[in-house]
């Protein structure tokens, strides 16, 4: 059944959309090409890693034993039986007691050696090597499987790839990385005052801020935005466009038409389309939301203004895109600070407010409801739950950083 301005909790809307949310598609990209997407499967290690001892410095392998109380006014005197080769094990070379091999960084930890002697602690005399620190057992060796054992899970789906992950998945063998397929998400903008970002608006006109913005968010999250342009408020023109957008997007956000109106052209298209499964939402601002489907595809219809469809994507829009990234918890950067003053907020409602942070203080950027300048001069947003009836000073809250 179709709701038309049946307000629901902030928390019942995220429900409906995790509801409807579609599943992630997996898909396989190089590894060097990893970097910021979403892991689709989990990561075993394809071998040892490493897959043999290895020194972690350039010095002497050496038994410990032969080292111990060795200093500087009294070094241990170790012979030198040869050099160990990067790349290959040399069988030839060994340390038995009172000698040692050279070694460098990587390099094979040779038969009967236990420790690494740092080359800052030696000194060279020829076949002779003045060992002036004593080494522990193990020490500067890193061990056949230290890092990771075959078979071992290294990473778990849902994770964000950073480079350095990208360094140890190809360590494990991966040359191609499972990873969620970025969303299509299509934007259409709506109402008969707006313009291209072009043109000089005239008395009436706004240009269209809300496709770039909206496009911007979505490419930093890890969708693939595609805009198709400003539809004027017709039922005719709101059907071909939705009729077109649908089969070339996972999902489509409307900007505007979301009114207070039961005549509401965005929701009567999609309840005619699909279904509408929510048209207002207990926040603010943003409370005219629409939540929809059609040919089981989420549809949304968003606040005109920039700041209300901002909050709309941070707290309904986010949790269908961490859903269909696969992301194991959200990439929604946040930062605790403490409230500089009393912010007063309606009860029944979940309230963000735009925060300047300075120092781990909170301020809050009161405005007339249809400023743009909040949204630069501001940090993020703080939320005040529904059951409260504001935030008192000093109180320390989590702010969503833009």
């Amino acid at each position: 059944m179709s709701r038309f301005l049946n307000v629901i909790p902030v928390a019942e809307a995220v429900a409906t959309v995790i509801r409807i949310s579609p599943e992630p598609v997996k898909e396989m990209i190089p590894v060097e090409s990893s970097v910021g997407r979403i892991l689709a499967a989990a990561v075993t290690a394809d071998t040892d890693i490493p897959g043999f001892d290895r020194s972690v410095v350039d010095g002497y392998a050496v038994r410990a034993a032969d080292t111990a109380g060795a200093g500087d006014a009294i070094p241990a005197l170790l012979h030198c039986t040869g050099r160990i080769a990067m790349g290959r094990q040399d069988a030839k070379i060994s340390v038995g007691p009172g000698t040692c091999a050279y070694i460098p960084t990587g390099g094979v930890l040779p038969a009967g050696a236990d420790a690494i002697v740092m080359v800052e602690y030696t000194e060279d005399a020829s076949d002779t090597v003045l060992v002036k620190k004593a080494a522990s057992h193990g020490e500067n060796v890193l061990l056949r499987d230290e890092d990771f054992k075959k078979g071992k899970t290294v990473f778990f789906a849902g994770r964000q790839i950073t480079p350095q992950d990208a360094g140890v998945l190809a360590a494990c063998g991966c040359a191609s990385v499972p990873v969620a397929k970025k969303p299509i998400v299509g934007i259409i903008s709506t109402g008969n005052e707006l313009v291209p970002v072009t043109m000089i608006p005239g008395p009436g006109q706004v240009r269209d801020a809300n496709a770039s913005m909206i496009a911007a968010y979505l490419t930093e999250y890890g969708c693939v935005p595609r805009l198709y342009g400003i539809i004027l408020d017709e039922r005719e023109a709101f059907e071909a466009i939705l009729t077109r957008a649908l089969p070339e997007c996972d999902v489509v956000l409307l900007s505007g038409g979301s009114s207070k109106d039961e005549r509401d052209m965005t929701a009567a298209v999609i309840a005619a389309m699909g279904e509408v499964l929510v048209h207002g939402i207990a926040i603010a601002p943003g409370k005219p939301t629409i939540i929809g489907r059609i040919a089981e595809k989420p549809v949304f219809g968003l606040p005109g203004h920039p700041a209300s469809a901002f909050v709309v994507l941070i707290a309904i829009v986010r949790p269908l895109l961490d859903r269909m990234l696969g992301l194991s918890r959200s990439i929604q950067r946040t930062q605790r600070a403490t409230i500089a003053v009393n912010i007063p907020s309606q009860r029944g409602r979940e309230e963000y407010v735009r925060v300047r942070l300075e120092n781990g203080v909170a301020t809050p950027l009161f405005g007339k409801s249809g400023l743009l300048n909040t949204l630069i001069r501001s940090d993020g947003l703080t939320r005040i739950p529904a059951g409260a009836e504001g935030l008192e000073q000093g109180s320390v809250v989590e702010v969503i950083l833009w």
